[in-house]
């Protein structure tokens, strides 16, 4: 994948501090030395809320430089909060809103009237997708998106990316067919500029990036546990055919998090510097306050590399993370290697 990137200033290197992540396991992503040779400066004109402060990369085949950091749609607030937040948003840059609910897709959308252009907006419906039975064929799918673009008053979606079970490798051949299917007529339609899935299987997510050329974005778990697989890796295969990429549950469903303000804060830059060394993953974090919105922004504005100290506290924090995961997050274990 052609890495792009804009920045306010080159982010520092130090090869001590490379050596210290390897060591302790944080260093071995996919990606995380920039491709060789100069990089091509994209017109930031054409960069949706661009803000100098902010970092941009180039999401796969859909060609959108998005912000390197974005808003994700879990969330339980006011509408006017929902607001201040996504104005938040546009202020600094981030230009990209993930809402995969019915309640979610309606917020997002009302939070979004009168500034569509600013971001991309991506909706889906997971309980009207392929996860439920009776949504499995491409007929019934697109008759879903028709549902969603209706609810949120959308005349089309950015992004269409089908929920779809968890572990993946459970659905059939021909549900991911009929899927593909329906994905690729809502782009012909031009209902979706955009399409991809999530899911939580990693081996699946590479199948169907390997086998459907369609595929724009997929959408996945990434933690500040989660490193590049040594065997049958994601990673290539987004490279190979030009995937986009987004993470879901970027602090671990708040199991990051101790209840210290600023030792939170701390934590969630931490752990989005650290996603970003990807150069491939995109985390959309669940930022429920204008005060995250700030403290996120701070996080793509910080060195990019880790130093030592920091390194040894990632993995500190990171541990006490995964003990605290509740029963029903237990599958982010799944998620150590990608």
């Amino acid at each position: 994948m052609d890495k792009q990137q804009v920045s306010r200033r080159r982010f520092m290197q130090d090869g001590a501090v490379a050596a210290a992540g390897v060591a302790g396991g944080l260093g071995a992503m996919a990606g995380q030395t920039a491709d060789a040779g100069e990089e091509k400066q994209p017109d930031t004109s054409k960069i949706l809320s661009y803000n100098e402060n902010m970092t941009y990369r180039r999401q796969g085949s859909t060609d959108w430089m998005v912000s390197e950091v974005c808003l994700g749609g879990h969330y339980r607030g006011t509408p006017e909060n929902r607001r201040e937040i996504v104005s938040r948003c546009i202020d600094a840059g981030i230009n990209y809103i993930d809402a995969c609910t019915k309640g979610e897709v309606m917020r997002d959308a009302e939070a979004l009237k009168g500034r569509r252009d600013k971001m991309y907006l991506s909706l889906s419906h997971c309980g009207r997708e392929v996860r439920s039975e009776e949504f499995r064929t491409a007929k019934k799918l697109l008759a879903s998106l028709d549902e969603v673009l209706v609810d949120s008053g959308q005349e089309y979606t950015d992004l269409w990316r089908i929920t779809c079970f968890e572990p993946g490798g459970r659905h059939a051949f021909d549900t991911s067919c009929e899927m593909v299917e329906a994905l690729e007529t809502a782009k012909k339609q031009g209902k979706a500029r955009a399409v991809g899935f999530s899911s939580h299987d990693r081996r699946w997510i590479k199948f169907m990036v390997e086998y459907f050329p369609a595929i724009d974005a997929v959408c996945f778990p990434f933690t500040t546990m989660s490193k590049r697989a040594q065997t049958d890796s994601v990673f290539p295969a987004l490279k190979k055919c030009d995937v986009g990429a987004f993470g879901i549950k970027p602090f671990a469903a708040g199991s990051l998090f101790t209840g210290d303000g600023e030792e939170d804060r701390q934590r969630a830059r931490l752990a989005l510097r650290y996603i970003l060394t990807s150069n491939t993953v995109i985390p959309i974090p669940g930022l429920c306050t204008v005060d995250q919105v700030d403290n996120a922004v701070k996080a793509v504005e910080e060195r990019r590399q880790l130093d030592v100290k920091e390194v040894g506290k990632l993995e500190r924090v990171s541990e006490q993370m995964m003990a605290r995961l509740p029963a029903h997050y237990q599958w982010l274990n799944n998620w150590r290697y990608v």
